[in-house]
């Protein structure tokens, strides 16, 4: 069943921070005095409308604290500059990184906001070049911004993702690298990864292609792609949380079936690496 209200938050999130970071986390808050497993990610792994996200599914049947570092739009820039959520989640005996879109990170084309990375700050003088008759100030969202580029111009636009590729393998290297490599990767879609690059913007999430992740599958400690179901790649599936206004950005997520396959399929991999 899906639930709207009509009060202002339909689903209490119990935000929290952790040591020295400024970001507000997904709580209640979780314990960080014993050993526990991180969650790295965006709005799958935070889980916007959903009552018991996967991180949530996966400590009840580990037993063990598992703690959500994901943030609503989150790009890696939102973990590689914030020394205090590093430092947690490196602290974790294992960690769950959720594969991410390129978009949401500053690059040599674009600037995003350091904490909320769906943000557009500021364009280049480089994508200015390229895009002279495009007026930047109009834009807020990366997305927004993207999805204008590439209806101008495919040819130039495919300019812009390879910079965004190429910043997005260096980037994981070095996360992945920073977490000493006790990291399983998690894919989360309504799709396997593609094989080849794509440029359209419809899918989460942008611009990753099967051999991106290859690159970095030696650096990590495992792979999950998920979801793989017919009914869990539906969108907007019935048992989430949301109030009215929310209810069109509800339908563009992925449904309570897709997170609890994933923590189904996680449980044995995270068991395993735990030892």
């Amino acid at each position: 069943m899906t639930y709207a209200a009509t009060a202002q938050g339909a689903l209490d999130y119990f935000p929290c921070r952790y040591g020295r970071s400024r970001v507000l986390f997904r709580g209640p808050r979780r314990p960080l005095d014993g050993p526990y497993v991180g969650f790295l990610g965006g709005t799958d792994t935070y889980g916007r409308f959903i009552e018991t996200p996967f991180p949530a599914l996966c400590e009840a049947a580990l037993d063990m604290p598992c703690v959500n570092f994901g943030v609503i739009n989150a790009g890696l820039d939102l973990y590689l500059n914030d020394p205090g959520a590093l430092h947690v989640a490196e602290r974790a005996s294992v960690t769950v990184l959720q594969i991410m879109g390129a978009q949401n990170m500053s690059n040599r084309y674009y600037s995003v906001h350091p904490r909320r990375n769906d943000r557009f700050l500021r364009a280049s003088d480089r994508l200015q070049e390229l895009y002279p008759e495009v007026d930047f100030t109009e834009f807020h969202f990366n997305r927004h911004m993207l999805g204008r580029l590439h209806d101008l111009s495919p040819e130039r636009f495919s300019e812009v993702t390879g910079e965004l590729r190429l910043a997005w393998v260096a980037r994981m290297k070095h996360l992945l690298t920073l977490l000493r490599g006790r990291v399983l990767l998690l894919w989360i879609s309504d799709r396997l990864p593609p094989e080849k690059p794509v440029d359209a913007i419809e899918h989460e999430p942008l611009f990753i292609h099967r051999g991106m992740i290859e690159t970095l599958r030696p650096r990590a400690a495992g792979y999950l792609e998920m979801p793989v179901s017919d009914k869990a790649r539906q969108r907007g599936a019935p048992g989430m949380v949301y109030n009215d206004f929310e209810a069109s950005a509800a339908a563009e997520l992925l449904g309570p079936m897709a997170h609890e396959e994933t923590a189904e399929a996680l449980v044995p991999q995270l068991r395993e690496l735990l030892g």
